[in-house]
């Protein structure tokens, strides 16, 4: 692909292609935060057709590649994060430099493990969508901003701070969480390099993720492909049990 006018600002991996990169909690503060827009909520019967449709087309895409692997030199679409597992849908193309990911959720609840905090070599919009029995709980290191709706029923949502510890040997920091709640699409606008960590608490939650600027990233920090586990630097050496990230700090 031919390489584009890159934007000001420096590399962000020391490995460009290391898929899990850690950097020490406290070395790490948000230039930005996230921003989050409530868009609407559903009748449990149409979020639940709307999530399982979703998840179903990343489950396809990974038995299909599972069942023909990618030739080498061929874009690998089936990946997996810590969240989940990731289907790239839509990839990138001459001239046209963003995608968008699918990704089915794993169950906090059920596996008993934490996604870790990360941050993203380039920037991020997500819509989250939950169907019944399920909240996605969002997080970062800095206060979350929440927009307005014009389409957006029921309460506000739920908003708390906690302690968050990348590793033992240092001090716990404030983390700030919001819960998307049962049966709901919310969006997220994520600046580059401005931590965050999703964790869905039940069993249907996926993310449609689009990069709006993959390839300029992948250009920018010298990566060998498209693979969000390279374009990712963690805030934590490892994943925490499940009950430190689950649903909304009231229970």
């Amino acid at each position: 692909m031919h390489q584009p006018d890159l934007p000001n600002g420096s590399v962000m991996k020391k490995n460009p292609d290391d898929e899990n990169e850690v950097r020490p909690t406290g070395d790490h503060q948000d230039a930005q935060s996230n921003r989050i827009t409530p868009v609407a909520r559903f009748e449990p019967q149409v979020a639940l057709a709307v999530v399982s449709t979703l998840a179903s087309l990343v489950r396809r895409g990974h038995a299909l590649e599972a069942a023909r692997p990618p030739r080498p030199g061929e874009l690998q679409r089936a990946q997996l994060f810590e969240e989940g597992h990731v289907y790239l849908l839509e990839p990138p193309f001459e001239g046209y430099f963003a995608d968008r990911y699918l990704m089915d959720f794993y169950d906090v609840r059920s596996r008993d493990l934490c996604s870790r905090m990360h941050i993203h070599t380039g920037l991020r919009f997500v819509r989250m969508m939950t169907g019944p029995r399920t909240v996605i709980r969002v997080s970062s290191f800095s206060p979350m901003a929440v927009g307005p709706s014009v389409g957006w029923t029921g309460e506000d949502l739920h908003t708390f701070a906690d302690d968050f510890s990348g590793t033992d040997d240092e001090p716990p920091r404030t983390r700030y969480n919001t819960v998307v709640p049962e049966n709901s699409w919310v969006d997220m606008q994520i600046p580059r390099g401005v931590s965050h960590q999703f964790n869905a608490d039940g069993p249907h939650a996926v993310i449609d993720s689009v990069h709006p600027e993959e390839s300029i990233e992948t250009l920018r920090e010298s990566m060998s492909g498209y693979r969000m586990m390279a374009q990712t630097i963690f805030l934590a050496e490892q994943r925490s049990a499940g009950e430190t990230c689950l649903r909304d700090g009231r229970e």
